[in-house]
């Protein structure tokens, strides 16, 4: 369990060090944005360096910005989640610091695609091992909770929000730009990471009670438990039926693992639900 948790950290390090060379390297000094937070950080730098006499790097505001919203997650998305978001925020403002900003190309093109792809190569990462970048994820994730709507549609809202932003204040070729950068992103993210937003699990199980426990105790999650019989052995089981999101499907592997190594679980992709999928 130690050796799977330095794993995760050493991975969401990892991601956190490719999203700092992407912005360090190729969007910031091409004034092309990334998605979610890290580009409000960047818009907020812009117009602080622009317009007014102070001067705040992309990492401090990134790091300012995710302090309530890791506050929020805490109590409402998961420790585990959150935790490992702020080691991902931290280790990326540290990296900004570290990392020279500097063009490695002049053109503008080649800094929104690359820089996009290295991003998304971080993000995708992380999100794989049951983290975040933070800020948007978690308040994506909260909204479509209590809102019951899909996490892509506030990724959609806040990222619209970001392009027109860039296109007011520096220029249309800029925003159509960062829409290039967005589209690389989402296309490596999806390919790294499931692109389903829901997943319903199937948990076959004999430890149907200690494993309901491992798994609240992680996840603000409903369990439905069904009568099951096993169709050989005709020994008597329990399964285990949840919605969880994507970000929640390491955490519920693991949890799994640890309680019950021969249970037998089937994810199936989700369209859509009715109803709460939260735990009472």
């Amino acid at each position: 369990m130690v050796m799977e948790e330095s794993k995760k950290v050493v991975i969401v390090i990892f991601g956190a060090l490719l999203n700092a060379i992407a912005l360090n390297l190729f969007l910031i000094p091409a004034k092309v944005y990334a998605s979610g937070f890290t580009g409000v950080a960047q818009l907020i730098s812009s117009v602080l360096a622009r317009y007014t006499p102070f001067t705040i790097s992309t990492g401090i505001l990134l790091l300012l910005l995710n302090i309530p919203v890791f506050i929020i997650g805490w109590r409402q998305v998961g420790r585990s989640f959150t935790i490992y978001s702020i080691i991902s925020v931290a280790a990326t403002t540290v990296f900004l610091g570290f990392i020279p900003l500097e063009q490695i190309s002049k053109d503008i093109l080649l800094n929104a695609v690359f820089g996009g792809v290295i991003a998304a190569v971080g993000v995708g990462l992380t999100l794989k091992y049951g983290a975040s970048t933070g800020g948007l994820d978690i308040v994506a994730m909260i909204l479509s909770r209590k809102k019951d709507k899909p996490v892509g549609t506030y990724f959609f809202m806040m990222n619209a929000v970001i392009i027109f932003s860039a296109g007011v204040l520096f220029g249309w070729e800029k925003a159509l730009y960062t829409l290039v950068a967005l589209y690389a992103s989402t296309r490596v993210i999806d390919a790294i990471h499931t692109r389903y937003e829901k997943l319903t699990a199937m948990i076959v199980t004999k430890k149907a009670d200690a494993l309901k426990k491992a798994i609240h105790a992680k996840l603000v999650r409903g369990i439905t438990a069904v009568p099951a019989k096993g169709g050989f052995t005709n020994e008597t089981k329990e399964m285990l039926v949840m919605v969880i999101t994507r970000y929640e499907l390491y955490d519920l592997e693991k949890t799994i693992q640890e309680v019950d190594p021969q249970a037998f679980t089937n994810i199936v992709e989700t369209t859509g639900i009715v109803g709460s999928f939260r735990k009472d």
